[in-house]
């Protein structure tokens, strides 16, 4: 009798404990795991990752009960997020060869429903990593949120990390009168005015930031778009124009310093009679949510509206844990994504 020829293994990430505290790096959560490569059953086809995107969420979701809108990982567990890749073998009409988006990063392939994976429009864009971004919730918060419109002056904290980069250009291409972005570095800084085309920017480390933004916004910001909360959230209140919209985003001050800067506290009275309209929000990606960014952001590329602002990491799925923990020390600009294989 034959010897059953062994499957080709594999390697995926998994969460081998959950992350307890702020100060745990997400690294030491994880674990690489070999396995033997799946056969396909009819209707499937198997993607071999070329990039895969690496964001702050991730972190909170390596805890047990993170108390957000999306499932959390699970023990044991490959992390899941979104990548793209190859198509490299088909049961499907799916063909070979067919460059594909889809959520199961964190794995050097992945092999599904063919459904699950969605082509894509490599000829409207300069690569296929470019649809690993959060534009969909940056544009979802200024444009359904925050309602930019022509004219306003707009404050983005956070303005050099995945969303805010993208927010602050929506803005302007919204016909935003003008945008001031924060980050904490003065390179960083720079490079929004530089690079991503915000009027203005300030290094939230300086001292007196809060006399920086009412110099920059003498009649007051319109716009909060707040990816930080803490004391930039506090500022942005006292900053303020009369009826300004706050569209709350996220709280990077109390995810990755740890602290209170996720609780900051709100002015009430000054609030009050500013008439203050604080919105939070989360992004659902909705089809809808996910349509409208579509039909924008190949467009405004083409234009030069917006840039995608990104930083790309090589080093293959064994880089990754290292790659978030950076992340979350702010070593990175724009969407961060791993170069998995060859693409």
């Amino acid at each position: 009798m034959s010897t059953p020829i062994p499957r080709p293994t594999t390697t995926e990430i998994v969460l081998t404990s959950y992350r307890i505290g702020h100060s745990v790096a997400p690294s030491l959560c994880l674990s690489a795991r070999q396995i033997a490569s799946p056969a396909l059953a009819a209707g499937e086809v198997r993607v071999r990752n070329d990039f895969m995107q690496v964001t702050a969420v991730m972190a909170d979701l390596m805890t047990e009960r993170p108390g957000l809108p999306m499932p959390p990982y699970e023990l044991q567990t490959p992390l899941w997020g979104g990548a793209t890749g190859t198509v490299v073998e088909s049961a499907s009409d799916l063909p070979v060869g067919t460059v594909v988006t889809h959520m199961s990063g964190w794995r050097d392939e992945t092999v599904g429903a063919a459904d699950t994976f969605w082509p894509v429009p490599v000829e409207l864009l300069p690569g296929a990593e470019y649809v690993l971004n959060q534009g969909v919730t940056a544009y979802h918060g200024i444009v359904d949120v925050a309602q930019v419109k022509p004219g306003d002056v707009v404050f983005v904290s956070g303005a050099a990390g995945g969303v805010g980069s993208l927010a602050g250009q929506i803005a302007k291409a919204r016909g935003a009168a003008h945008v001031i972005g924060s980050a904490g570095t003065d390179d960083k800084v720079a490079y929004l005015v530089e690079e991503l085309g915000f009027d203005s920017a300030i290094n939230y480390r300086s001292s007196g930031f809060l006399e920086q933004l009412r110099a920059l916004a003498p009649n007051g910001i319109d716009v909060f778009f707040d990816t930080v909360g803490g004391d930039q959230f506090e500022a942005a209140v006292q900053a303020a124009a009369p009826w300004g919209r706050f569209a709350l985003c996220g709280a990077l001050a109390g995810q990755i310093d740890g602290g209170e800067g996720g609780s900051p506290r709100l002015d009430l009275m000054t609030a009050i009679v500013k008439q203050l309209e604080i919105r939070p929000f989360s992004t659902y990606h909705t089809p809808d949510q996910i349509a409208a960014w579509n039909e924008h952001y190949a467009l405004w590329l083409s234009q030069g509206k917006i840039v995608f602002p990104h930083t790309i990491v090589d080093g293959g799925l064994a880089a990754a844990p290292q790659v978030l923990d950076d992340l979350l020390r702010g070593a990175y600009r724009g969407n961060v994504i791993v170069r998995l294989g060859q693409s």
